[in-house]
């Protein structure tokens, strides 16, 4: 039985196939879309503490936090304040 961490990221598990995924996916994003990388790494610090975060998803919107952490206008599907600078 694999056990799965349910308050860790997808780059965290042992989840490679979907990981590779995401990140296929934020490196194809243009640079003019992609949050700086003290702001993505701000919003996961974020998101590893919220208690909508199960398997590296969004339980309010169903989104792979990692993925809606790179996109430079996204915002917290939870609380729009929440990442808020």
């Amino acid at each position: 039985m694999k056990i799965v961490c349910r308050k860790c990221l997808l780059s965290e598990m042992n989840l490679q196939e979907v990981y590779q995924s995401v990140k296929e996916y934020i490196d194809a994003l243009p640079p003019e879309k992609k949050a700086e990388s003290s702001e993505y790494e701000r919003r996961i610090a974020i998101c590893k503490v919220c208690e909508n975060l199960a398997d590296g998803m969004c339980v309010k919107c169903g989104c792979y936090v990692e993925a809606r952490a790179a996109k430079k206008a996204a915002d917290c599907p939870n609380e729009k304040d929440k990442w808020a600078l």
